[in-house]
């Protein structure tokens, strides 16, 4: 790789410009100026026949593999691209230098169509030599070969011909590689022919690691020697009523590699190509992973390749048990319920109710119905969202019930002996509803007190609201052993609007 192989034009030129300064070590003549100025002319042809081959590799690849295969195309070319501007880099450098050897050689003579100053001996010495600038050309040169050669595979880097680089001579007698192309006695012409050689050989180098990247596009492939029929369903859970679709495709693979195979970043056990995910289940809810899998193709290039997102749902084992007698929501009040599907996570399940209102997410709702409605059915619709569709899971049917009347008290008692002490400190009467799951309050709206005094005359008070106050205080404070208390009328309104008359209360004060 150090040296390369020449081809037979490269070595024409290099003996011809051996020749020639031999020759201008004798004598520097018209003729042998002459004689760089030609070659000089036939490496500038030649360099711009490669350039204009290079275009046409480039401009075929484009209309054919890259809108064919971008794919696999891409990056192909993105090397190529690169090999293209390492050599324009290195050229264009190479250009300025010979700008620099046309300024200080006083321009171009019509007569010759050469350098006015070609035969002189001390500008090319000058400027690349003493400005050093002969060792940036030599470092570039290397620089560049090492690039391209970079951008090559590893069969093909052992393997190229160009010849493109910046060896010292292997024996010194005129010094290093910079003295020999540029040193002392170098006449300007024959530096410029240098020039042009270098570039020349530049594009040379840049042509044939172009169309060895190219070439890559016929082999960068998997071999394919194993095949298996498979079939791929969403899911083994259809609903009744609902299509049961699968995939049925022919996978092929390479038998004699083994894929890296990842699910979330961690690694599997491959078995005959094949890795098998384990996903975790100690936990309630939905999962999702993403497969990838990494072949290594015969150009030595990994690909990847990544599966869909897949997901699957945990769900805790469970069993349902209900009572047929006893499907009932009470009015007025919030009645919690808990909706499921099998098969179906909870945030895709939704319920209804046909009357009333019902609110709620992810399995868990509050039914409210108006007291309006007692003595009515209502259906609780339950549907789900299955790849995009509502599918309806079903309805229940539920009683509408009011909710039972309460009790009346007062300190707590329904009635019976009560001490004078205790009446005189209650301060009001209250409604109570007991052994019901619910926790509903009840407000007395208004009753009928009546005191019977010991050898007195009933005396009855109109109550309103649930506290003792005016009249009502002071009867309620006036009264003595011996006397009896009645509570009448009783009104109370629960949460569902409707009145109750409850049952009336009697006391024996003692």
């Amino acid at each position: 790789m150090a040296g390369g192989k020449e081809t037979t034009r490269q070595r024409m030129i290099n003996i011809m410009y051996l020749v020639l300064l031999a020759m201008l070590a004798l004598n520097v003549s018209d003729t042998i100026l002459d004689a760089f100025k030609n070659i000089n002319d036939s490496l500038d042809t030649s360099k711009n026949n490669v350039n204009t081959s290079i275009n046409q590799l480039f401009s075929a690849f484009e209309n054919s593999k890259l809108k064919e295969e971008p794919v696999r195309a891409q990056p192909i070319y993105d090397k190529a691209k690169q090999a293209q501007k390492a050599a324009d880099d290195l050229n264009n450098y190479i250009e300025s230098l010979k700008k620099e050897f046309t300024q200080a050689g006083e321009g171009i003579d019509p007569e010759t169509d050469d350098l006015v100053n070609r035969s002189n001996q001390d500008i090319a010495q000058n400027i690349m030599i003493n400005q050093k600038k002969a060792d940036e050309l030599k470092k570039r040169i290397n620089d560049t070969r090492e690039k391209l050669i970079s951008l090559l595979d590893k069969d093909d880097r052992a393997n190229v011909s160009f010849s493109l680089e910046a060896k010292d001579p292997v024996r010194k007698r005129k010094g290093n590689w910079q003295e020999t192309y540029f040193g002392e006695g170098t006449p300007l012409t024959a530096a410029m022919t240098i020039l042009t050689k270098l570039q020349t050989d530049t594009k040379n180098a840049e042509a044939e690691v172009v169309k060895k990247l190219f070439g890559n596009m016929d082999k960068a492939q998997v071999n394919l020697d194993q095949f298996a029929a498979v079939a791929v369903a969403p899911t083994s859970y259809v609903i009744q009523g609902q299509p049961y679709t699968a995939e049925v495709f022919l996978t092929a693979s390479d038998s004699r590699s083994t894929p890296d195979i990842t699910v979330n970043g961690n690694k599997l056990s491959v078995k005959d190509g094949k890795g098998t995910y384990t996903g975790g289940t100690g936990s309630v809810g939905q999962f999702t992973w993403v497969g990838t899998v990494r072949v290594r193709q015969t150009d030595g290039q990994v690909k990847e390749y990544k599966t869909q997102p897949q997901t699957y749902q945990v769900a805790k084992p469970s069993a349902s048990v209900s009572s047929t007698k006893l499907n009932v929501i009470y009015a007025g009040i919030a009645n919690p319920f808990t909706v499921s599907a099998a098969g179906f996570p909870l945030e895709s399940v939704r319920a209804s109710i046909s009357g009333g209102s019902m609110s709620g997410s992810n399995g868990n709702y509050n039914v409210n119905v108006p007291g309006s409605m007692v003595g009515q059915e209502v259906s609780i619709n339950v549907s789900a969202n299955n790849a995009g569709k509502t599918v309806s899971l079903g309805s229940q049917k539920f009683r509408v019930k009011a909710i039972p009347a309460p009790v009346a008290k007062v300190g707590g008692r329904a009635g019976g002996d009560i001490a004078s002490v205790q009446l005189k400190s209650e301060s009001e009467i209250e409604a109570d509803l007991d052994d019901f799951p619910f926790d509903v309050k009840f407000k007395i709206q208004r009753y009928k007190l009546t005191i019977i005094k010991p050898r007195s005359d009933a005396v009855t008070i109109a109550g309103s609201g649930g506290s003792f106050a005016g009249a009502v205080k002071g009867a309620m404070n006036s009264v003595t052993p011996g006397t009896r208390v009645f509570f009448e009328d009783i009104v109370s309104v629960g949460p569902d609007g409707r009145q109750r008359i409850l049952p009336s209360l009697a006391f024996s004060v003692k």
